[in-house]
This record gives C-alpha cells, sequence and structure tokens, in this order.
C-alpha cells in the first residue's frame, strides 16, 4: 500500500511541476515563439527521428539475437551523441575575431567518442556471444 501512495505522490508532484513549467513559459515567452518551438519539435520527431530509428531497426534485424541488443543501444547513444555534438562540430557561434570561443578539435573528439561507443558494442557483442558458445544461454 505505501508504494501505490508513493506512486502517486510523484505522479502528483511531478504534475505540479510541470504546472509550474507551463506557467513560466506562458508568462514569460511570447505564445508564437513556444508554438513555433512545440511545432519544430514534432516535426523534427515525426520526420526526422522517427524514420531513422525505424533505418536502424531494419538494419539491424538480420543481426544475430545475441549482438541486437548492444547494437541496438550502441546506435541510440552514438545518435545522442552526436545529436549533442553535431551544433560544435558545425561550429555554430564560432568567431574568427574570438579564438577561444569553441577552441577544441570537436570533429576529432566527437570521432574518437563515437570508436569508443562501437568498440564498446564490439566487446559487448563479444562477450555475449562467447558466454552462448560456452553452454550458458543468455
Amino acid at each position: 500500500m505505501t508504494s501505490r501512495i508513493a506512486v502517486w505522490a510523484a505522479y502528483a508532484a511531478g504534475l505540479a511541476l510541470i504546472g509550474f513549467g507551463a506557467r513560466g513559459i506562458a508568462d514569460d515567452v511570447p505564445v508564437a515563439r513556444w508554438a513555433a518551438w512545440f511545432a519544430g519539435a514534432a516535426v523534427l520527431h515525426d520526420a526526422v527521428l522517427v524514420p531513422l530509428v525505424l533505418a536502424a531497426g531494419l538494419a539491424t534485424a538480420r543481426l544475430p539475437a545475441a549482438a541486437k541488443p548492444a547494437v541496438r543501444a550502441a546506435l541510440i547513444v552514438a545518435g545522442c551523441v552526436t545529436a549533442v555534438a553535431l551544433p560544435l562540430v558545425l561550429g555554430y557561434g564560432r568567431r574568427a575575431d574570438e579564438p577561444s570561443r569553441l577552441p577544441l578539435p570537436y570533429g576529432r573528439n566527437l570521432a574518437l567518442v563515437l570508436t569508443a561507443i562501437a568498440v564498446v558494442a564490439a566487446l559487448a557483442v563479444a562477450v555475449r556471444l562467447a558466454r552462448r558458445r560456452k553452454g550458458g544461454r543468455r
């Protein structure tokens, strides 16, 4: 019974925070700006994100069962990292008169992080396949 109360208390707290955020948006941001942002997010989700996820699902459909979870998790993590790093890689905000604004080699660093993600996924698949060959079906 106490877990049920805790769940409802969490729902109530979440709803209160959503209301607080919505009121802040309504008070401080013109309707046209937040409406455009929400519409843009919906279009971006439906026109870009969903087709990419479906394509990744189709591309990984024929992988062995032991490899699917690790490869799909690596694709999700790599996609999130790339989405966050892309503005830096493309140099948005970089100015010639202010070289310290974006001073790092973001493209190379993104490639290194994506390589690390791929290596971890490959190791996870190798471990899983080795465990299956040993006899334990995991």
